[in-house]
């Protein structure tokens, strides 16, 4: 591992330095406040010091002996036999034709030219191979009479909600072989099934909204997802309806009025705010709240596919055993690049998901992706920006409901 030290008049102004020096894929370790320069002690400046580290790049591998790839080489020709054989059982159906698997295989009474080790290579490459067919046969089924009318009814819905295709063949397989379904059940047992099914995957993954024990609350996300409004909508509930005394943290100071739309919410509840520029500045700022009962801090949005800034942001998040933090994502954004996102946040514990703009998508497809695919739950769905009232705890069955819809419109 590769540890590098820096000085700098803000932690952002170090960001392009590691990423130039110690790649994209490099991490922060820690920051703190210093001071530096001065004259016998007086008139020393503040800096932060930020250490970064990053994996030493692999050794280059050497090159196999020669020997090796004859065994690829000749396990090419049978590839291609198998893969145009692949291509067209996904376009008609049909098994593998006998003649091309009977040319994959080596002749009766022959010896085999490559040496052992290419025939293991050539088994190998054939394994992959099958596997490869028997994913391409479950995805051909959508398009054949195995599925009868009311099956790709419920596909094509739950392609529409942006369920991902992985979860709709496992759903489908579950729901077309279950004997309720199978002794000749119609649209409505059929949708039945799939929302008892689903209900299985998810309830487990279902929990409180918000840990009673916590008194300190921390948002991150990406830019835009809504994540000051669905604070302001948060703290406004404790305030209005459970008469909680709440204060807040603001760390984004990158975005131009961040911190104006959240003195604004602070003003019309008349709660205390604090604005911190770097981690250090967070036990002062805790200080100045420590008679509120609860505490919702605000963090900067930024490209968090980078893990770099992730890293960054966790360093503002103290977590233990009085608080919690929530992702925000929107449901309008992409799932392969929430999931990115999600993927590099559960690395730091974050463990609950709030998802925004509801209202602005009829696909909600992507819930289920995240909680099937990464370790969180999903606590809350915005939508709309009126506060505190556009905002629930997650309900399963209601969102079974959407997710499903009605099969009569179909």
């Amino acid at each position: 591992m590769k540890v590098k030290r820096y000085v700098v008049q803000a932690v952002p102004d170090a960001l392009p330095l590691i990423r130039n020096e110690l790649g994209k894929n490099a991490v922060i370790l820690t920051t703190k406040e210093i001071r530096v320069g001065g004259f016998l002690g007086m008139f020393r400046k503040r800096r932060m010091e930020v250490l970064a580290a990053s994996e030493e790049e692999e050794r280059p591998v050497k090159p196999r002996p020669q020997t090796l790839s004859v065994g690829r080489e000749a396990a090419k020709p049978a590839a291609q036999e198998l893969l145009l054989a692949l291509q067209a059982d996904a376009e008609t159906g049909q098994a593998l034709p006998p003649v091309a698997a009977a040319k994959a295989q080596p002749a009766a009474g022959t010896h085999p030219t490559a040496p052992d080790s290419g025939a293991g290579q050539q088994k190998q490459l054939m394994d992959e191979i099958r596997q490869m067919k028997q994913m391409v046969e479950k995805l051909s089924r959508f398009h054949s009479e195995e599925y009868d009318g009311a099956a790709l009814l419920l596909r094509e819905r739950l392609a529409a909600q942006e369920l991902e295709e992985e979860w709709i063949v496992k759903l489908l397989e579950a729901v077309t072989q279950d004997e309720r379904y199978a002794a000749g059940g119609n649209a409505a047992e059929l949708w039945a099934l799939a929302a008892n099914h689903l209900r299985g995957w998810l309830a487990p993954l279902c929990g409180e909204p918000s840990a009673p024990s916590a008194r300190v609350v921390y948002f991150v996300g990406p830019t835009g997802v809504g994540k000051t409004t669905t604070v302001a909508k948060l703290a406004a509930e404790q305030k209005l309806k459970h008469r909680r005394n709440v204060g807040f943290i603001t760390s984004d100071t990158y975005r131009i009025a961040a911190v104006d739309q959240l003195r604004t919410y602070a003003t019309i509840l008349d709660v205390p705010l604090e604005v911190v520029f770097s981690p250090a500045e967070l036990s002062r700022a805790f200080k100045q709240l420590e008679s509120c009962e609860m505490i919702f801090m605000d963090t900067a949005g930024r490209n968090f596919r980078n893990e770099l800034y992730v890293s960054e942001v966790n360093a503002l998040l103290q977590a233990n055993d009085d608080s919690e933090t929530f992702l925000v994502l929107s449901l309008t954004g992409r799932t392969r690049d929430m999931s990115v996102v999600a993927d590099h946040f559960a690395k730091y514990g974050v463990g609950k998901v709030i998802f925004t703009k509801r209202d602005e998508t009829d696909a909600v497809g992507a819930i289920a992706n995240i909680m099937l695919r990464h370790p969180y739950q999903t606590a809350y769905i915005g939508f709309g920006q009126n506060v505190p009232d556009d905002i629930e705890a997650f309900d399963l069955e209601r969102y079974l409901k959407t997710l499903l819809g009605d099969p009569s419109d179909a």
